[in-house]
């Protein structure tokens, strides 16, 4: 079964209360999965806000996520966004409220 936008923001639903432990605020799909142009081998792209963020945190989400959708994710921290993406944050489709 192919992975769809729909899919992913229904299991980032479901799972909200177990990224709250990580200090998520906020997080948004974005990318190929979003637009529907993803492939095979595209990555899940997420754009993500963190209360405190700290690498620990960081990467015990990616792996979560990665887990969950049984694909590689690209984590984006919205802070560290350089200016020429800022597009990202409209982009964004996020999840309801972590």
């Amino acid at each position: 079964m192919k992975l769809t936008e729909k899919e992913i923001m229904k299991t980032i639903e479901l799972r909200k209360g177990e990224m709250r432990r990580f200090g998520v605020k906020k997080i948004g799909l974005f990318g190929s999965y979003l637009k529907g142009k993803a492939k095979k081998t595209s990555d899940v792209d997420f754009l993500v806000v963190f209360d405190k963020p700290t690498f620990d945190k960081y990467m015990e989400l990616k792996f979560m996520l990665e887990k969950m959708l049984h694909k590689k994710v690209d984590l984006v921290i919205e802070d560290n966004l350089k200016p020429s993406l800022c597009y990202v944050k409209q982009e964004a489709k996020y999840v309801g409220k972590i």
